[in-house]
């Protein structure tokens, strides 16, 4: 028979897993989801934000709903699977009062099981200096015993050669010095140190805190690679949003579901319902690109090689820039919508399939909110100094341009080429003023700012728009060092949506003076 511990299974029960999503039996004998997250009709909100920031008009059939997992209690979608692997640790009897539980984390799953601390569990999170400084201060408020590890944002499966030996070496005894400073016998790490050293070494942070669960006795949920992350979507996530949708008469079926990648519990789960009950791949996987950092969710080069990553049973995958999701969020966070980086990024991808006509209607799962995020959000809309600037933040800001000026040393724009331009930034042509050629390239030969241009940068910040970014981006580093504050557009004329793929003949001609 196994050993449970009725008394921390009753004090879970009361203090957590009753307030979070779970299945009950009707009274007719059916499984319905209790304490369901809202699912959020965004439609109406999103055609306006879309409108304005973008210059885009949406299909008048469009539907997309926000499933808020930031209501859970902890405030992100990771509570569902800690909630779930530790209900059923505590059933079987892995898990008792008085263990210590330690697992690797990007911040969230950390922070809900910060939720243990008061059943007489202690919780260690391997995480990284690298994290948002609102996330670490969540992990930090809590009652969490934080072990710094100074290495990856996302913890990785294994990455040989991208730390040193000497790296690894430092790394243990930073890790050897906070294990022994939370309380844990040294002796028992010394023991297992070259197994230790050479994880660090591949900053394969997962398997080292598998590793540290076994040495010293304690229970690591292992959300990587652990099953019950997919059932958890699949029995309660996805069964949660079905019922919603029925609610008002629809089904899951009839929906596209976007979703950003961390372990690949929710894309896994929430697909292998759909699968198993519909017969149909509907979920679509967004990442950051490579070398991107979005509030801890993976790159997709960085999903490789983790168990619950599954491409094949995918609709799709997208890697969309923050830079071009960055105005979204920021626009529905100031109507009221909590939601955070990852959100946008999901949501940014459904509207961008939305706008190509493979779609109709959408479920966009918003993991987590705003709050930890409010700080990094209002600085990038603050930022100062910025020299490069996309479509999308150059069209929502276009009132703070005093000039748009084309610059160039071999082409002028034709007709058609300032009124594709006006037409993006959403202003008339007869805004844009265009210099003779000469007079660019004297600009940037002399590294001076001409006569006949003086007084066009003096009356405020400039766009600056070239055939493809480089050219305007020399001369906004020309006029920054004369103290003259302008922005260049990134990708220039022959990056706008309207103009990729068309003959450049058509937009420009050869300057003639």
């Amino acid at each position: 028979m196994t050993d449970i511990d009725n008394d921390l299974l009753e004090k879970f029960t009361q203090g957590m897993w009753s307030a979070m999503p779970h299945p009950e039996q009707s009274d007719d004998g059916s499984t319905i989801i209790v304490n369901p997250t809202p699912m959020a009709d965004m439609t109406q909100d999103i055609r306006e934000c879309v409108m304005k920031i973008y210059k885009v008009k949406l299909s008048d059939d469009l539907k997309i709903m926000g499933k808020f997992d930031s209501e859970l209690p902890t405030g992100s979608i990771k509570a569902r699977p800690a909630a779930y692997i530790i209900h059923d640790a505590i059933k079987t009897g892995k898990l008792k009062g008085g263990q210590t539980i330690i697992e690797a984390t990007s911040g969230n799953f950390g922070i809900a099981l910060g939720e243990l601390s008061n059943m007489g569990l202690t919780v260690v999170s391997l995480v990284s200096r690298r994290l948002q400084e609102g996330v670490f201060k969540e992990l930090r408020n809590g009652d969490i015993k934080v072990m710094d590890l100074d290495m990856d944002v996302c913890p990785a499966p294994g990455m040989e050669g991208s730390a040193n030996a000497l790296a690894a070496r430092a790394a243990a005894a930073n890790v050897r010095s906070q294990l022994e400073g939370m309380g844990f016998d040294p002796a028992i790490f010394d023991a297992s140190y070259p197994e230790i050293e050479s994880l660090l070494a591949a900053q394969d942070i997962i398997n080292l805190a598998k590793l540290l669960a076994k040495i010293y006795g304690m229970f690591c949920p292992e959300q990587y690679d652990n099953a019950l992350n997919i059932e958890t979507h699949n029995k309660i996530t996805a069964l949660e949003m079905d019922q919603q949708l029925e609610a008002d008469g629809d089904t899951l079926e009839n929906y596209k579901v976007f979703c950003a990648f961390g372990t690949g519990g929710t894309s896994g789960g929430i697909d292998k319902y759909i699968y198993e009950r519909y017969g149909k791949k509907s979920v679509h996987v967004v990442f950051p690109p490579a070398g991107q950092d979005v509030a801890g969710i993976r790159t997709k080069d960085k999903a490789s090689g983790l168990c619950l990553y599954r491409p094949k049973e995918y609709a799709g995958e997208h890697e969309i820039d923050f830079e071009h999701a960055h105005p979204l969020l920021k626009f529905l966070v100031d109507r009221g919508y909590d939601m955070g980086e990852s959100s946008a990024l999901a949501l940014y991808a459904a509207l961008q399939m939305a706008h190509s006509g493979k779609g109709t209607k959408f479920v966009v799962i918003m993991a987590d909110g705003i709050q930890k995020y409010r700080k990094a959000m209002e600085e990038a809309a603050n930022k100062k100094q910025r020299t490069q600037v996309s479509l999308q933040d150059a069209s929502s800001e276009i009132s703070q341009y005093e000039n748009i000026i084309w610059v160039h040393t071999q082409y002028t724009p034709k007709d058609e080429g300032l009124e594709l331009i006006a037409k993006s930034l959403g202003v008339d042509k007869s805004k844009i003023i265009v210099p003779k050629a000469k007079t660019i390239n004297r600009m940037l030969m002399t590294q001076n700012i001409p006569d006949e241009l003086t007084g066009k940068f003096e009356k405020g910040k400039s766009l600056l728009v070239c055939m493809a970014g480089n050219t305007s981006l020399m001369a906004v580093n020309i006029l920054a060092g004369k103290g003259i504050v302008a922005e260049s557009l990134n990708g220039g004329i022959t990056n706008l949506p309207d103009g990729m793929g068309v003959n450049p003949g058509r937009l420009v001609r050869v300057a003639t003076e």
